[in-house]
């Protein structure tokens, strides 16, 4: 990473309430504390680092408002409300500089059929494709062999990376981030057992995929049986997840990694759903809810709640359960003993 920021510019991205110390050093990348050196740019952003702070030998360092220490000498802290968040926006600016936009046109080796709709500011990258009555929104971005379907469409100021697939008739709003190898609109799992064989069942619904929406690499989601499949507004994915056809997915939603979603269930805004976690079919998540990873939820969680578990059950519950599991050898051998014992009958 290079890069080099002043401390002036610095101070303008991430508004420090306070300032403390001060350096003659420009930053010219980030580092952990324990591993920062002079040029650098450290953050607290997790208490369990707080002795840290004191040792680091970064040249600036974003602090939290109630952080006590001094800096040393040739050292800078800006105190602010949220130290993990300033560095979010500084970051923000340093992918401005690596990766800048490429200049808006259809490169010689992408297709666009006749018929499709490409936005004079969006960018069509190399060896993609994009098919006939296709919609491509104002300065979306089309990185390398993308594939954009019959009558999808794209909205404004969204980011494809390569490899994505967004199948026929499928919608992304705007401001949509795709990573790379995600698929959007590929068939449901639909077969009915007909006569000793798997029937299938055509999926002809299609996906939709609101604003502010990010999708993490070689994620899937299945085009609906019939009517749509839905990820809302603001809601993060990340990687290798699945989502099946007819799935409905709030606001502001969190899948991690490797999350599964069987067909027809619903999840409610807010929630968030830890990795590895199975979620069955046509059952909700409520508002808000939390599912531990690796959880296997074959029932309705209501708003608000925690659970945990294979089979999941409520995070209390499973925890004093734990508790007793262990106990279990002792327990055994207290009743061995007591079975075993002169007086016993």
């Amino acid at each position: 990473m290079q890069v080099s920021f002043t401390t002036d510019e610095i101070a303008a991205i991430v508004q420090p309430q306070q300032v403390r110390g001060a350096t003659t050093e420009s930053v010219r990348a980030i580092a952990s504390l324990g591993a920062a050196a002079a040029g650098e740019l450290s953050f607290l952003g997790n208490l369990k680092y707080k002795a840290e702070a004191a040792t680091t030998r970064a040249s600036v360092v974003l602090l939290p408002l109630d952080y006590d220490g001094q800096p040393q000498p040739n050292q800078l802290f800006f105190l602010v409300d949220n130290p993990s968040v300033a560095l979010a926006r500084l970051c923000s600016r340093i992918e401005q500089q690596l990766w800048p936009k490429p200049a808006p046109g259809v490169h010689p080796t992408a297709h666009v059929a006749p018929g499709a709709r490409v936005a004079a500011s969006a960018t069509i990258g190399p060896l993609c494709v994009v098919e006939a009555e296709a919609v491509i929104g104002e300065r979306s971005h089309l990185q390398a062999q993308v594939y954009v379907g019959r009558g999808a469409q794209i909205g404004d100021d969204c980011w494809l990376m390569p490899g994505v697939i967004l199948a026929a008739e499928c919608i992304l709003r705007n401001r949509v981030r795709l990573q790379p190898g995600v698929v959007v609109g590929s068939d449901g799992f639909g077969y009915e057992f007909v006569a000793g064989r798997h029937e299938k069942i055509p999926q002809v619904g299609n996906v939709v995929i609101e604003d502010d929406v990010e999708i993490g690499a070689n994620s899937t989601l299945d085009r609906a049986r019939f009517s749509r499949t839905v990820v809302g507004e603001g809601t993060k994915i990340d990687n290798l997840v699945q989502v099946a056809h007819n799935v409905t997915i709030g606001r502001h939603v969190i899948l991690c990694a490797q999350v599964g979603i069987s067909g027809s269930a619903t999840i409610s805004d807010y929630a968030v759903l830890g990795g590895q976690a199975g979620i069955g079919g046509h059952i909700t998540i409520g508002r808000a809810a939390k599912v531990g990873g690796q959880s296997a939820v074959t029932f309705n969680v209501e708003p608000g709640t925690y659970v945990n578990g294979s089979p999941a059950m409520a995070y209390m519950l499973g925890q004093r359960l734990e508790v007793l599991h262990r106990r279990l050898p002792e327990l055994f051998k207290r009743v061995g003993d007591l079975e075993n014992s002169p007086g016993k009958g």
